[in-house]
């Protein structure tokens, strides 16, 4: 790596606070200038120790060479990339969004940064809060590979498994939203699953011990279920409404592609509803909201002790 490049990030939320945090800490052992930062909710609480802090996006950009964004939706990347695009004396000469904003609004960050010559990659990263404090997360480059290979040493500070997916925009995101489909689908069905053992008189624990050295078993029934459903804290740190916006995302892609779908439907109606109704939860209450939906219908299981 260039020990000369200075990063800077922007979004410093529930995933990019401890990416930012994990970068900082690589750059300030290597002697590396420190990360220039900036979140719109208050950059001074949410900065890394050794960042400097940026008073807004053009900041950032004056100041740094390559500018991560870690943000909630497309609508907000957009933005932050037009800001940084249009900012006099513009340092910044590339853009790696980490967020999960959909594929047309990666290719049209693409072309607004073209237009300015500014370097883009769509490079989602998925893993979850606990993956992006301890550094495993996997991060999916859709980007030129030169400017991966340039910086993969920064990029691993924060990812354990980097992916260099596709060359186009927007390929990155369809690996992510295809990933969170298949996440939402197997959490919501061994919540459903699990929640018919117990109208058996089956213990939780006991299946998912079962469960999880067997044919049923996932990362979420081996990871979420026993960390965060078994002991009732429901807090993988993931909200439900992202769940479902991504969701939203996938099933319109999926269905604009024109690829077969069977469960898509399904699966986002029923996150849809949950973030209706329980809009500020954590999307591992989905076991929650399934069981007392059930409960409406006259089928709430019988001992189950988790709340």
């Amino acid at each position: 790596m260039n020990g000369g490049v200075t990063y800077g990030f922007i979004g410093l939320g529930n995933m990019g606070g401890p990416m930012a945090a994990n970068l900082a800490a690589f750059l300030a052992a290597g002697g590396y200038p420190s990360p220039v930062v900036f979140d719109a909710a208050g950059t001074a609480d949410r900065a890394p120790g050794g960042a400097t802090c940026a008073p807004d996006a053009a900041a950032v950009a004056q100041q740094a060479d390559l500018v991560f964004l870690s943000l909630p939706d497309g609508s907000a990347v957009k933005a932050v990339a037009e800001a940084i695009a249009q900012t006099p004396e513009r340092r910044a000469a590339a853009l790696v969004d980490l967020s999960t904003v959909g594929i047309d609004a990666a290719r049209d960050v693409d072309g607004l940064l073209q237009a300015q010559g500014m370097a883009f990659a769509d490079c989602p990263v998925s893993g979850g809060r606990i993956g992006a404090q301890n550094a495993t997360i996997s991060l999916m480059w859709a980007g030129p590979a030169d400017l991966l290979e340039a910086h993969r040493p920064a990029l691993e500070s924060f990812a354990g498994n980097v992916f260099h997916v596709g060359d186009r925009p927007g390929q990155g995101q369809a690996l992510k939203l295809l990933n969170n489909f298949l996440s939402a689908t197997i959490t919501a069905a061994t919540a459903e699953a699990l929640l018919f053992g117990l109208t058996q008189g089956l213990d939780l624990k006991t299946m998912l011990d079962v469960v999880n050295v067997s044919t049923g078993g996932s990362a979420a029934s081996r990871e979420k279920f026993v960390r965060r459903v078994l002991p009732g804290t429901f807090d993988s740190g993931f909200d439900t409404a992202l769940m479902a916006k991504d969701l939203a995302l996938f099933a319109d892609s999926l269905r604009r592609a024109g690829a077969p779908e069977a469960l898509t439907g399904a699966t986002e109606a029923l996150w849809r509803e949950f973030r209706d109704a329980m809009p500020a939860s954590d999307h591992m209450e989905v076991y929650c909201y399934i069981r007392d939906r059930g409960a409406g219908q006259g089928r709430r299981p019988a001992e189950d002790d988790t709340s």
